[in-house]
Protein backbone atom coordinates (compact mmCIF):
# COMPACT_ATOMS: atom_id res chain seq x y z
CA UNK A 1 0.00 0.00 0.00
CA UNK A 2 1.22 3.46 -1.02
CA UNK A 3 2.17 5.70 1.89
CA UNK A 4 -0.62 8.70 2.24
CA UNK A 5 0.42 11.70 0.89
CA UNK A 6 1.42 13.79 4.41
CA UNK A 7 3.80 11.19 5.37
CA UNK A 8 5.77 11.19 1.92
CA UNK A 9 5.74 15.43 2.30
CA UNK A 10 7.35 14.79 5.77
CA UNK A 11 10.31 12.53 4.85
CA UNK A 12 10.59 14.79 1.90
CA UNK A 13 11.19 17.56 4.23
CA UNK A 14 13.64 15.05 6.73
CA UNK A 15 15.34 14.49 3.22
CA UNK A 16 15.70 18.19 2.08
CA UNK A 17 16.80 19.17 5.31
CA UNK A 18 19.56 16.28 5.97
CA UNK A 19 21.31 17.42 2.66
CA UNK A 20 21.02 20.97 3.89
CA UNK A 21 21.99 20.05 6.96
CA UNK A 22 25.05 18.08 5.60
CA UNK A 23 26.16 21.03 3.01
CA UNK A 24 26.69 23.30 6.11
CA UNK A 25 28.30 20.68 7.71
CA UNK A 26 30.58 20.07 5.19
CA UNK A 27 31.26 24.27 4.37
CA UNK A 28 32.55 24.88 7.65
CA UNK A 29 34.61 21.86 7.99
CA UNK A 30 36.16 22.92 4.44
CA UNK A 31 36.88 26.32 6.08
CA UNK A 32 38.73 24.93 9.09
CA UNK A 33 35.57 25.75 11.66
CA UNK A 34 34.45 22.42 12.58
CA UNK A 35 37.58 20.10 13.80
CA UNK A 36 38.03 16.78 13.09
CA UNK A 37 37.31 14.03 10.59
CA UNK A 38 33.54 14.45 8.79
CA UNK A 39 32.00 11.66 7.05
CA UNK A 40 28.51 12.70 4.85
CA UNK A 41 25.80 11.13 3.83
CA UNK A 42 24.91 13.26 0.77
CA UNK A 43 23.18 10.86 -1.36
CA UNK A 44 21.72 8.38 1.43
CA UNK A 45 19.54 10.72 2.96
CA UNK A 46 16.63 7.99 2.22
CA UNK A 47 18.18 5.40 3.81
CA UNK A 48 17.87 7.59 7.19
CA UNK A 49 15.24 9.61 6.59
CA UNK A 50 12.58 6.19 5.98
CA UNK A 51 13.98 4.22 8.90
CA UNK A 52 13.59 6.66 11.39
CA UNK A 53 10.22 7.90 10.10
CA UNK A 54 9.15 4.45 10.28
CA UNK A 55 9.97 3.34 13.41
CA UNK A 56 8.65 4.77 17.44
CA UNK A 57 10.46 7.48 19.17
CA UNK A 58 10.88 4.70 21.96
CA UNK A 59 12.74 2.47 19.46
CA UNK A 60 16.21 2.06 19.93
CA UNK A 61 18.60 3.85 17.44
CA UNK A 62 22.17 2.78 16.78
CA UNK A 63 23.48 5.13 14.26
CA UNK A 64 26.99 4.92 12.26
CA UNK A 65 30.32 6.95 11.63
CA UNK A 66 28.26 8.57 8.56
CA UNK A 67 24.64 9.02 10.88
CA UNK A 68 24.19 13.03 10.74
CA UNK A 69 20.92 12.16 9.28
CA UNK A 70 19.55 9.49 11.46
CA UNK A 71 20.46 11.64 14.49
CA UNK A 72 19.00 14.72 13.28
CA UNK A 73 15.62 12.50 13.25
CA UNK A 74 15.81 10.93 16.35
CA UNK A 75 14.26 13.87 18.02
CA UNK A 76 16.85 15.88 19.46
CA UNK A 77 16.39 19.47 18.49
CA UNK A 78 18.96 19.89 15.53
CA UNK A 79 20.68 23.02 16.67
CA UNK A 80 21.81 21.02 19.36
CA UNK A 81 23.72 18.12 16.83
CA UNK A 82 24.80 21.18 15.31
CA UNK A 83 26.27 22.86 17.87
CA UNK A 84 27.79 19.47 18.83
CA UNK A 85 29.43 19.00 15.41
CA UNK A 86 31.37 22.45 15.99
CA UNK A 87 32.12 21.59 19.26
CA UNK A 88 30.50 23.74 21.48
CA UNK A 89 29.53 23.74 25.20
CA UNK A 90 26.08 23.93 24.21
CA UNK A 91 25.94 20.36 21.71
CA UNK A 92 24.03 17.54 22.92
CA UNK A 93 27.23 16.19 24.31
CA UNK A 94 29.07 19.47 25.45
CA UNK A 95 31.27 19.45 22.40
CA UNK A 96 32.58 15.78 23.12
CA UNK A 97 31.17 13.82 20.97
CA UNK A 98 32.23 15.81 17.76
CA UNK A 99 30.54 14.67 14.54
CA UNK A 100 30.81 10.47 14.68
CA UNK A 101 30.14 10.21 18.57
CA UNK A 102 26.46 12.05 19.29
CA UNK A 103 24.12 10.10 21.69
CA UNK A 104 21.29 11.19 23.54
CA UNK A 105 19.40 8.90 25.33
CA UNK A 106 16.74 10.63 26.18
CA UNK A 107 14.85 10.45 22.50
CA UNK A 108 17.07 6.62 22.39
CA UNK A 109 20.01 7.75 19.59
CA UNK A 110 22.44 5.38 21.50
CA UNK A 111 25.59 6.66 19.70
CA UNK A 112 28.39 5.48 17.73
CA UNK A 113 32.18 4.99 18.37
CA UNK A 114 35.24 4.46 16.96
CA UNK A 115 35.87 0.74 16.90
CA UNK A 116 34.23 -0.86 14.07
CA UNK A 117 31.51 -3.15 14.35
CA UNK A 118 31.33 -2.71 18.04
CA UNK A 119 27.72 -1.41 17.99
CA UNK A 120 26.20 -4.60 16.27
CA UNK A 121 27.07 -5.96 19.28
CA UNK A 122 25.57 -2.91 22.42
CA UNK A 123 22.57 -3.14 19.80
CA UNK A 124 21.91 -6.93 21.52
CA UNK A 125 21.83 -5.39 25.16
CA UNK A 126 18.94 -2.84 23.83
CA UNK A 127 17.15 -5.84 21.90
CA UNK A 128 17.48 -8.29 24.78
CA UNK A 129 16.28 -5.42 27.75
CA UNK A 130 13.13 -5.12 25.34
CA UNK A 131 12.28 -8.62 25.42
CA UNK A 132 13.49 -9.10 29.05
CA UNK A 133 11.31 -6.30 29.76
CA UNK A 134 8.75 -7.82 27.58
CA UNK A 135 8.14 -4.19 25.55
CA UNK A 136 7.89 -4.22 21.88
CA UNK A 137 10.22 -1.71 21.43
CA UNK A 138 12.51 -2.41 18.52
CA UNK A 139 16.16 -1.68 18.05
CA UNK A 140 18.01 -1.12 14.56
CA UNK A 141 21.62 -0.61 13.60
CA UNK A 142 22.99 0.82 11.10
CA UNK A 143 26.25 0.41 9.70
CA UNK A 144 27.82 -0.28 6.33
CA UNK A 145 28.77 -2.69 3.79
CA UNK A 146 32.59 -2.55 5.03
CA UNK A 147 31.39 -3.55 8.61
CA UNK A 148 29.76 -6.16 7.09
CA UNK A 149 33.30 -8.49 7.78
CA UNK A 150 33.75 -7.79 10.97
CA UNK A 151 33.38 -10.68 13.30
CA UNK A 152 31.30 -9.01 15.84
CA UNK A 153 28.40 -8.97 12.99
CA UNK A 154 28.43 -12.64 13.20
CA UNK A 155 28.33 -13.09 16.93
CA UNK A 156 25.79 -10.94 17.19
CA UNK A 157 23.13 -12.13 14.41
CA UNK A 158 23.97 -15.30 15.59
CA UNK A 159 22.50 -14.51 18.98
CA UNK A 160 20.03 -12.46 17.47
CA UNK A 161 18.52 -15.09 15.42
CA UNK A 162 19.00 -17.76 18.30
CA UNK A 163 16.90 -15.23 21.06
CA UNK A 164 15.27 -14.27 18.36
CA UNK A 165 15.77 -10.49 19.59
CA UNK A 166 13.95 -7.48 17.89
CA UNK A 167 16.76 -6.54 15.90
CA UNK A 168 16.86 -4.56 12.56
CA UNK A 169 20.32 -5.01 10.90
CA UNK A 170 20.39 -1.57 8.60
CA UNK A 171 22.88 -2.66 6.04
CA UNK A 172 23.34 0.92 4.06
CA UNK A 173 25.28 -0.73 1.06
CA UNK A 174 26.89 2.74 -0.42
CA UNK A 175 29.44 0.46 -2.30
CA UNK A 176 32.34 1.50 -1.12
CA UNK A 177 34.26 0.55 2.27
CA UNK A 178 36.59 3.48 2.28
CA UNK A 179 38.01 2.68 -0.96
CA UNK A 180 37.24 -0.51 -1.66
CA UNK A 181 34.39 -1.81 -3.84
CA UNK A 182 32.01 -4.54 -1.78
CA UNK A 183 32.23 -7.10 -4.20
CA UNK A 184 35.73 -6.52 -4.19
CA UNK A 185 35.91 -7.58 -0.09
CA UNK A 186 32.75 -10.29 -0.08
CA UNK A 187 32.05 -13.06 -2.36
CA UNK A 188 28.05 -12.67 -2.79
CA UNK A 189 26.93 -10.17 -5.16
CA UNK A 190 24.21 -9.26 -3.15
CA UNK A 191 25.37 -9.09 0.63
CA UNK A 192 21.46 -9.73 2.28
CA UNK A 193 22.12 -12.87 1.72
CA UNK A 194 25.03 -12.85 4.17
CA UNK A 195 21.83 -13.58 6.83
CA UNK A 196 20.72 -17.41 5.04
CA UNK A 197 23.47 -18.99 7.36
CA UNK A 198 21.36 -17.68 10.54
CA UNK A 199 18.03 -18.33 8.94
CA UNK A 200 17.49 -14.46 9.04
CA UNK A 201 14.91 -12.65 6.66
CA UNK A 202 16.47 -10.03 4.66
CA UNK A 203 15.46 -7.96 1.99
CA UNK A 204 17.61 -5.78 -0.57
CA UNK A 205 15.96 -2.33 -1.29
CA UNK A 206 16.07 0.34 -3.59
CA UNK A 207 18.06 2.82 -0.89
CA UNK A 208 17.26 5.84 -2.79
CA UNK A 209 13.27 5.05 -2.49
CA UNK A 210 12.76 6.42 0.94
CA UNK A 211 8.85 5.30 0.48
CA UNK A 212 10.23 1.86 -0.47
CA UNK A 213 12.59 2.06 2.33
CA UNK A 214 9.91 3.46 4.97
CA UNK A 215 8.03 0.52 3.91
CA UNK A 216 10.87 -2.57 4.11
CA UNK A 217 11.69 -1.16 8.07
CA UNK A 218 7.79 -1.14 8.62
CA UNK A 219 7.62 -4.58 7.86
CA UNK A 220 10.87 -5.81 9.93
CA UNK A 221 9.73 -3.80 12.57
CA UNK A 222 6.32 -5.88 12.75
CA UNK A 223 8.22 -9.15 12.46
CA UNK A 224 10.28 -7.97 15.42
CA UNK A 225 7.15 -6.16 17.76
CA UNK A 226 5.61 -9.67 16.85
CA UNK A 227 8.86 -11.90 18.46
CA UNK A 228 10.10 -13.06 15.16
CA UNK A 229 13.28 -11.74 15.55
CA UNK A 230 15.90 -10.13 13.58
CA UNK A 231 15.89 -8.90 9.80
CA UNK A 232 18.51 -7.90 7.64
CA UNK A 233 17.75 -4.88 4.99
CA UNK A 234 20.28 -4.03 2.43
CA UNK A 235 19.80 -0.48 1.29
CA UNK A 236 21.52 -0.40 -1.90
CA UNK A 237 22.25 3.67 -2.38
CA UNK A 238 25.48 6.12 -3.12
CA UNK A 239 27.41 8.26 -1.03
CA UNK A 240 28.18 11.66 -3.38
CA UNK A 241 31.69 12.44 -1.62
CA UNK A 242 34.33 10.80 -0.51
CA UNK A 243 35.02 8.90 2.47
CA UNK A 244 35.55 11.56 4.52
CA UNK A 245 35.16 15.52 3.80
CA UNK A 246 38.44 16.30 1.98
CA UNK A 247 39.04 12.71 0.22
CA UNK A 248 39.46 13.37 -3.33
CA UNK A 249 37.69 9.39 -4.15
CA UNK A 250 40.20 9.08 -6.61
CA UNK A 251 39.52 4.72 -6.76
CA UNK A 252 35.86 6.18 -8.66
CA UNK A 253 34.51 7.07 -11.75
CA UNK A 254 32.78 10.60 -12.54
CA UNK A 255 30.86 8.49 -14.50
CA UNK A 256 29.65 6.19 -12.19
CA UNK A 257 28.78 9.41 -9.41
CA UNK A 258 27.22 10.99 -12.48
CA UNK A 259 24.88 7.77 -12.51
CA UNK A 260 24.37 7.48 -9.25
CA UNK A 261 23.26 11.46 -8.73
CA UNK A 262 20.47 11.01 -11.43
CA UNK A 263 18.72 8.98 -9.24
CA UNK A 264 19.05 11.58 -6.09
CA UNK A 265 16.41 10.25 -3.56
CA UNK A 266 15.54 13.85 -3.24
CA UNK A 267 14.61 14.15 -7.21
CA UNK A 268 12.89 10.58 -6.66
CA UNK A 269 10.83 11.80 -3.90
CA UNK A 270 10.02 14.77 -5.41
CA UNK A 271 9.27 13.65 -9.11
CA UNK A 272 6.61 11.31 -7.40
CA UNK A 273 5.16 14.09 -5.19
CA UNK A 274 4.45 15.97 -8.31
CA UNK A 275 3.72 13.24 -10.85
CA UNK A 276 1.85 10.60 -9.04
CA UNK A 277 0.22 12.28 -5.78
CA UNK A 278 -0.88 15.11 -7.56
CA UNK A 279 1.52 17.87 -5.13
CA UNK A 280 1.85 21.29 -6.57
CA UNK A 281 5.85 22.35 -7.16
CA UNK A 282 4.98 25.47 -5.06
CA UNK A 283 3.87 23.40 -1.84
CA UNK A 284 7.35 21.58 -2.18
CA UNK A 285 9.29 24.67 -2.70
CA UNK A 286 8.07 25.99 0.54
CA UNK A 287 8.89 23.09 2.15
CA UNK A 288 12.40 23.60 1.07
CA UNK A 289 12.26 26.98 1.99
CA UNK A 290 11.46 26.23 5.77
CA UNK A 291 14.35 23.61 5.57
CA UNK A 292 16.61 26.39 4.63
CA UNK A 293 14.74 28.92 7.52
CA UNK A 294 15.99 25.72 9.76
CA UNK A 295 19.21 24.88 8.74
CA UNK A 296 20.47 28.24 8.69
CA UNK A 297 19.25 28.86 12.65
CA UNK A 298 20.92 25.42 13.65
CA UNK A 299 24.54 27.31 11.79
CA UNK A 300 23.77 30.58 13.46
CA UNK A 301 23.35 28.39 17.11
CA UNK A 302 26.48 26.58 16.82
CA UNK A 303 28.97 29.62 15.46
CA UNK A 304 27.14 31.26 18.24
CA UNK A 305 27.67 29.23 20.99
CA UNK A 306 30.72 29.38 23.39
CA UNK A 307 33.35 26.93 23.46
CA UNK A 308 33.67 24.39 26.33
CA UNK A 309 35.72 25.72 29.40
CA UNK A 310 39.22 24.26 29.65
CA UNK A 311 38.31 22.96 33.21
CA UNK A 312 35.77 20.50 31.68
CA UNK A 313 38.52 18.99 29.26
CA UNK A 314 38.70 15.70 31.75
CA UNK A 315 34.83 15.64 32.94
CA UNK A 316 33.40 12.11 32.36
CA UNK A 317 37.06 10.76 31.54
CA UNK A 318 38.48 10.16 34.45
CA UNK A 319 37.14 9.78 38.11
CA UNK A 320 37.88 12.59 40.65
CA UNK A 321 40.70 14.05 38.35
CA UNK A 322 39.92 17.67 37.29
CA UNK A 323 42.00 19.28 34.42
CA UNK A 324 43.97 21.32 37.16
CA UNK A 325 46.08 18.13 38.15
CA UNK A 326 47.15 17.48 34.61
CA UNK A 327 48.95 20.68 34.65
Amino acid sequence: MALETKVLKDLYYDMYAIRRFEEEVEKYSKNGTIPGFIHLSIGQEASQAGPVRALRKTDYKFPDHRGHGAICLCGTDRKYVMAEIFGKATGINGGRGGSMHINDLSCRNMGFNGIQGSTVVSALGCAFASRYRDTDDVTIVFMGDGTLGEGTCHESMNMAATLKLPIIYCLINNQYAISTHYREAHPQKQLATWADGYEVPSEIVDGNDVQAVYEAVGRAAERARAKEGPTLLELMTYRWQGHFAGDPAAYRSDEEVEQWKARCPLKLCKETLINERGVDLSELQQIEKDADAEIADCVEFALNAPWPEEKEALKYVYDKIEVEDWV
